[in-house]
């Protein structure tokens, strides 16, 4: 069985959604130049060390050089050029771990968020209840609501794949779309289960384009069997699908993984689930079930252990990173420093607006090396470029996208992020890094471009 490049990238391109107007992004809709010049204060490659006055060459959706403003403008005199000023460029932010068509509850779920088992269940019965219509226009919100404020990637993962794919399609993002599973704990309907799966991935595969591809979420340890596990591992090798999972999320999760007890079984019961703990973490059983094969991007990782990393390193796994989330489900907070440190790819995730209430990767980041900072057996500080490249190039490559996106490097696609430092709250700006991550935020970007289409800039700036 063939597995799937993680780190490669097989979709890349640009799309042109309709007109925006009424939307909060340009109001002329996507913007594409054929080959233009942009300039700063600051260029971040994240590839290499930050270029003071520097400037980014784009030609037909890809960067063509990247360099000194001195050095790059002249070699093309005729080309049009664009200067932010007081700003920094740099690759535009990748989200890897949002769930797009829950944006609507927002706030909806807040009042029990102490109860993790709640949360869920009451999320499921809010979902049940609304329609697709107001499901799929409040996925496109949380897609502007990205892209206003730096995303240019999302990874995606959806019930209702159709809806998310949606989403970002209209608002012309990158991404991929992984079609989760349903509540699928008991082994007993695997074969009925995996059989639903694959016809909704084959369907919305079909719906996919050069921006947004579509992989699998066999959603978690604890509503997926090991056994619809095994099913989903074999078939995405064989078909090279990316796949993303739920994993060590809370010790509820830990408790039912490791001792079979816990907040879960009382779920099991009431549905009347067979189901038998593998008495191991939660990465071991996926370990077990042949998915780590798969190279999957693991979401969370909150209650990993020394072993697990260990695991995760040595099957080129991928984690996504939601600190803010975690925090507010009083989860805890996933061990940053020593997944970096094993060099496991790590990109950030802002998780839904219903456990997060904001997708704002400049605000993600920070909290991250704020958390990581003072976590328990802390050995050192996560620098504020160690966040940036988890919030550009790390999740880029969670995705497997690190060779065509996440840096600012010629042959790569034109998916940038500018960020205006002009502000007072941002004075004076002496190192960049530290700008952008402990003293920006979302508000402060003042352009989004995909593939070389620009998708968000400020009305004001227009």
């Amino acid at each position: 069985m063939r597995k799937p490049d993680r780190k490669g990238g097989r979709y890349a391109g640009r799309v042109v959604a309709p007109g925006l107007s009424t939307s909060p992004l340009l109001t002329r809709g996507l913007v594409h130049v054929k080959m233009r010049i942009l300039t700063a204060d600051h260029v971040l490659p994240i590839s290499s060390a930050p270029i003071a006055d520097g400037a980014v060459v784009i030609d037909g959706g890809r960067i063509v050089e990247v360099g000194p403003r001195d050095a790059v403008v002249p070699k093309y005199p005729e080309v049009e050029k664009e200067d932010f000023g007081a700003a920094a460029i740099l690759p535009g932010f990748v989200n890897c771990h949002s769930h797009l068509e829950i944006t609507a509850m927002r706030g909806a779920l807040d009042a029990v968020e102490h109860d993790f088992t709640a949360w869920l269940l009451k999320l499921n019965a809010i979902r049940a209840a609304l329609g697709e219509n107001e499901i799929a226009e409040a996925a496109y919100l949380g897609a502007v609501e990205g892209a206003r404020a730096g995303v240019t990637t999302f990874g995606d993962i959806g019930r209702f794949g159709k809806v998310g794919l949606g989403a970002l399609k209209r608002a012309g993002l990158r991404g991929v779309l992984f079609q989760e599973t349903e509540f699928s704990a008991d082994a007993r309907t695997a074969d009925e289960d995996f059989e639903k799966l694959r016809d909704q991935y084959l369907e919305l595969r079909e719906q996919g384009t050069e921006l947004v591809e579509v992989g699998l979420s066999p959603h978690s340890p604890y509503t997926v069997s090991g056994r619809l596990f095994e099913k989903i591992a074999r078939f995405a090798l064989d078909e090279r699908v990316k796949v993303s999972v739920h994993a060590a999320e809370s010790q509820d999760e830990e408790e039912l993984l490791c001792r079979g007890a816990g907040a879960f079984t009382a779920v099991y019961e009431k549905f009347g689930v067979e189901w038998e703990s593998p008495l191991c973490s939660p990465v071991k059983f996926l370990g077990r079930t042949g998915i780590l094969e798969c190279r999957p991007l693991l979401a969370h990782c909150v209650t990993v252990n020394d072993e697990d990393i260990s695991i995760l390193a040595e099957t080129d796994a991928a984690v996504a990173h939601c600190p803010k989330s975690n925090a507010k489900f009083g989860h805890g907070t996933a061990p940053l420093e020593k997944l970096l440190d094993a060099a496991v790819t790590v990109g950030l995730g802002s998780d839904s607006v219903a456990s997060n209430n904001v997708c704002d990767m400049l605000e993600e980041g920070r909290f991250a090396s704020l958390t990581a900072r003072v976590r328990p057996g802390r050995e050192r500080f996560i620098s504020a470029g160690e966040v940036l490249k988890a919030a550009t190039h790390g999740g880029a490559c969670a995705l497997g996208l690190g060779d065509v996106i996440g840096t600012l490097e010629s042959g790569k696609f034109a998916d940038i992020a500018v960020i205006s430092l002009s502000g007072i709250h941002q004075q004076p700006v002496g190192d960049v890094e530290a700008a952008l991550v402990f003293s920006s935020s979302g508000k402060d970007v003042v352009a989004t471009i995909v593939a070389g289409d620009e998708v968000y800039r400020p009305k004001h700036d227009r």
